[in-house]
């Protein structure tokens, strides 16, 4: 692994604030949004993230570049030998709560599980991070969004990860935590005024076929949680809309599919020429305003 970003280095012009949002696999595609701002010298003064937005967020929060984190990525849940002998390392005790109940859907401990897979570098304590970051995660009985700023740095990532159906709650001070993607897919409402320039990148996706196929239970239950993120998402932006908007192409791609890791960032990719025309027309406008 490289040696990281150089979080000394500041940013002249408008500041830039950054809202990652959740869709499993598909965000991958925000390691193409931080290799960006690296190339253009840009530091976001706050980062909010949703459930893989969150964890991708906490990474360059430690300062780690997006060559760092692809790096990463490419060699752990992208290779299927990997993710087993990780797996494999939380034997004995571990392990068998990792996977408490046996391999079963809704079972897996995402407690014990997403640590084997962090970078090193992520901290276990947001106070140790080098830019503010904002976890969401969604308080089930309390109806609402929590958000994470202090305190355990893994727990709150684990929370904000924890897909409904697929891993266990998280409870976070006596609270039973989902992920954070079901009540705020895209968090860019919680950086309004903090940064001139406030960069949003959704990879919810939505419903992919040709229109005709009745899809499978499986992917009406997680299609469904696709089309409510959008709703949501599409109510925010009607009352706060963020200056930059980005949209990866990753609708064919489902939430879990981690091993099509390459195939992801190659059909996302264009996401980078976005950024930069989006920013060079924000920047301008700043500017001259």
């Amino acid at each position: 692994m490289t040696q990281g970003l150089d979080t000394s280095q500041t940013s002249a012009g408008p500041t830039v604030a950054l809202a990652l949002g959740g869709g499993g696999a598909r965000g991958l595609a925000h390691i193409h949004v931080i290799e960006t701002l690296n190339e253009l010298g840009i530091l976001p003064v706050v980062i909010a993230g949703s459930s893989i937005g969150a964890i991708m967020g906490a990474g360059m929060a430690a300062g780690l570049s997006g060559a760092d984190i692809r790096e990463h990525t490419l060699a752990t849940v992208g290779r299927r030998k990997e993710i087993v002998n990780r797996l494999w390392s939380l034997r004995p005790h571990s392990f068998t709560q990792a996977v408490a109940g046996g391999f079963r859907v809704g079972q897996f401990n995402i407690e014990r599980i997403l640590p084997a897979f962090l970078p090193d570098a992520i901290p276990k304590d947001f106070s140790e991070l080098h830019i503010p970051l904002k976890v969401m995660t969604t308080d089930y009985y309390g109806q609402t969004e929590r958000v994470c700023e202090n305190g355990d740095l893994h727990q709150a990532l684990a929370a904000s990860a924890a897909l409904p159906a697929v891993f266990m709650p998280v409870r976070i001070d006596g609270r039973v935590m989902i992920d954070g993607g079901i009540y705020n897919p895209v968090p860019f409402d919680h950086l309004t005024g903090v940064a001139d320039i406030i960069i949003a990148v959704d990879v919810v996706g939505g419903p992919d076929g040709d229109g005709d196929t009745m899809p499978s239970r499986i992917d009406s239950l997680f299609g469904a949680s696709q089309l409510m993120m959008q709703s949501i998402i599409a109510m925010k932006l009607k009352a706060h809309p963020p200056d930059i908007l980005l949209r990866p192409e990753v609708s064919r791609f489902r939430v879990m599919d981690f091993l099509r890791a390459q195939e992801v960032l190659a059909a996302t990719a264009g996401v980078k020429d976005q950024l930069k025309a989006a920013l060079d027309t924000a920047f301008n406008v700043r500017i001259r305003g």
